[in-house]
């Protein structure tokens, strides 16, 4: 169990993508490189397998095998279209189920997609019945684990000064606010955490500018601190951009709740204890 979490953290995880409505996917490219297929043609024959599995379990597989195409530059500047798949976790799970059973990477795909599969059915199941409040101590913890990992990234990078790096991710996505500006304008008290104070759907665009963030670092390899926070700023303003595309709202007009997640947290805290004492009782 140690070799699969040491593994799938430092690769299946490292590939996973956030897209503008929250839904992670995976890209067959990238995958085909993990699973030690080296050439296309091989792997393919895998996702056409998986597709006519995905069919047959009664699911459309239009929806977990995404076709998408890229332009790959090759010589005296010629441009070339290649084929890749947006996947689903369902579907990835599908595709180390058709690999080839030989490759030790195969049993550990196997294991750790159809682990996760499971666990996101049931996680889909709980959020719906969750309150509001719950669903944003939900995504807030996913926001403190995203910038965790971002910051490692970040880190890996060369970046030095954490604060001016989260700041050009803020003022992308908030069209120039800094931490600070957005901290005054929600009116917040001393020292009170700007993330605890969103609603849900702020959450949610801050944790995919912070996932998209630390995919592109990661990804493109990006070296330098000044580098690195263009990166993050140019993340920030592609969110707020598509945003404004699907026509929502823009982060800085979402309410600000009524109640903080420390508030939150706390009640839920003094529930659990009145509850030991009725039990107790």
């Amino acid at each position: 169990m140690n070799e699969i979490k040491e593994y799938t953290e430092k690769n299946f995880d490292e590939i996973k993508h956030i897209d503008e409505n929250g839904n992670e996917y995976w890209l067959a490219r990238e995958l085909q490189k993990v699973l030690k297929y080296n050439e296309w043609r091989n792997f393919n024959k895998v996702i056409d397998k998986a597709i006519i599995a995905c069919d047959s379990s009664n699911y459309n597989n239009k929806e977990h095998f995404v076709e998408v195409n890229k332009v790959l530059m090759v010589g005296n500047n010629a441009k070339m279209d290649i084929k890749d798949y947006k996947l689903s976790r369902y579907a990835c799970y599908l595709i180390a189920q058709n690999g080839d059973s030989r490759k030790k990477v195969i049993a550990l795909a196997q294991t750790y997609f159809a682990i996760q599969t499971r666990r996101m059915e049931l996680l889909d199941k709980e959020y719906e019945l969750m309150s509001e409040d719950e669903k944003r101590l939900f995504q807030r913890n996913l926001t403190k684990k995203g910038n965790n990992d971002l910051q490692k990234a970040a880190s890996n990078s060369g970046v030095v000064n954490m604060d001016e790096f989260h700041n050009t991710g803020y003022r992308g996505l908030y069209n120039g606010e800094t931490a600070d500006d957005i901290y005054k304008r929600k009116n917040l008290r001393y020292r009170e955490d700007i993330l605890d104070n969103m609603c849900e759907d702020e959450l949610v665009a801050n944790l995919f500018r912070i996932n998209q963030t630390k995919q592109k670092l990661i990804n493109d390899k990006v070296k330098g601190e000044q580098n690195a926070k263009n990166t993050h700023y140019a993340v920030g303003k592609k969110v707020r951009d598509t945003i404004r595309e699907l026509g929502g709202t823009m982060p800085e007009d979402m309410p600000t709740p009524k109640r903080s997640i420390k508030e939150i947290e706390k009640d839920l805290k003094k529930g659990k204890n009145k509850s030991r004492k009725i039990k107790m009782l």
